[in-house]
């Protein structure tokens, strides 16, 4: 068997995205070993045949490598350093995986701090949603030594089916947070062009058809079109942390002294939703600030 050969995968953050993750690989064959601070969020995997940690030492302690899909930069710290972290207590290929979409400074931190203590790291995150979670076609941009890519490319083939290196440490974040920059004006253009084609009376549903033909045609429009046409709100990936998400952008762009303006207009209203209590809904809805400013309701 080759020394390098993972069987057990610990996995920590088992949200949305997280236990469509763990399903995947648990498909692919892999044993999970896995955590959440919500012991409930655990169930469908212990179910499936993953064994529940008690703690992150535990996960650490059970497993080969181990896989983060966490909301933020503070928890994923909070599982690297300190008494109960995977610092103090490694998996035995000594590799950590984190998927969440966190900053890109941080990643390199952390990446330097476990190097030290003979620990590899690959800041992984994500594009393609709790679909592609689903179907285990994730898009996944990676970022760390070429030796820890190689040693993960096994774990990340259960999640997606595009991998890249995209280089050393925080690569992988930085992409993340262009691919979302670019998510998020794009949902602003088509909730504008929903209002505008409402407003003139076209029907929608025609609209979004004819521009899927065409130059404006986008994996948001294909994917989130109907659903915003249709007023349906519901969460896939939340305005919260889209809003967490535009956060890093802008504080990425702060630090480089790159201008974004069309980042900047969409975090406004993102914020907007968030301030009528819509933080919780799926990002798609921020057709709802373009219904409030135009004055118009779905039908």
């Amino acid at each position: 068997m080759d020394e390098r050969e993972i069987q057990v995968i610990g996995f920590i953050g088992l949200g949305t995205m997280g236990r469509l993750m763990v399903a995947s690989l648990q498909r692919a064959g892999f044993h999970l070993v896995v955590y959440d601070v919500v012991a409930s969020a655990t169930e469908l995997a212990i179910k499936n045949g993953a064994q529940a940690a008690s703690s992150v030492k535990e996960v650490g302690e059970l497993s080969d490598v181990v896989v983060l899909m966490l909301p933020n930069t503070p928890d994923v710290e909070s599982v690297i350093y300190g008494d109960d972290s995977l610092m103090a207590a490694p998996p035995s290929r000594r590799l950590i995986i984190d998927m969440s979409t966190i900053s890109p400074g941080a990643a390199r931190q952390i990446g330097t701090d476990l190097l030290q203590c003979g620990i590899d790291f690959v800041d992984a995150p994500v594009s393609g949603g709790p679909i592609g979670a689903e179907k285990a076609c994730l898009t996944i941009m990676a970022g760390g030594s070429e030796d820890a890519f190689s040693h993960a490319l096994p774990v990340l083939r259960g999640m997606g089916t595009t991998i890249t290196h995209v280089g050393a440490n925080g690569a992988g974040q930085t992409l993340k947070l262009c691919n979302q920059l670019i998510c998020g004006v794009n949902i602003q253009a088509i909730s504008e062009a929903i209002a505008l084609g409402r407003a003139s009376g076209v029907d929608l549903t025609i609209m979004r058809e004819v521009l899927m033909g065409g130059s404006a045609s986008s994996w948001m429009l294909e994917k989130l079109g109907l659903a915003m046409i249709n007023g349906d709100t519901s969460a896939g990936f939340r305005i919260d942390l889209m809003l967490k998400d535009l956060r890093l952008v802008q504080e990425m762009a702060f630090d480089l002294a790159v201008p974004l303006p069309a980042t900047s207009l969409v975090t406004t209203q993102y914020l907007d939703a968030r301030s009528h209590g819509e933080g919780a809904n799926g990002n798609q809805a921020l057709f709802t600030v373009y219904d409030r400013m135009s004055n118009q309701t779905q039908t």
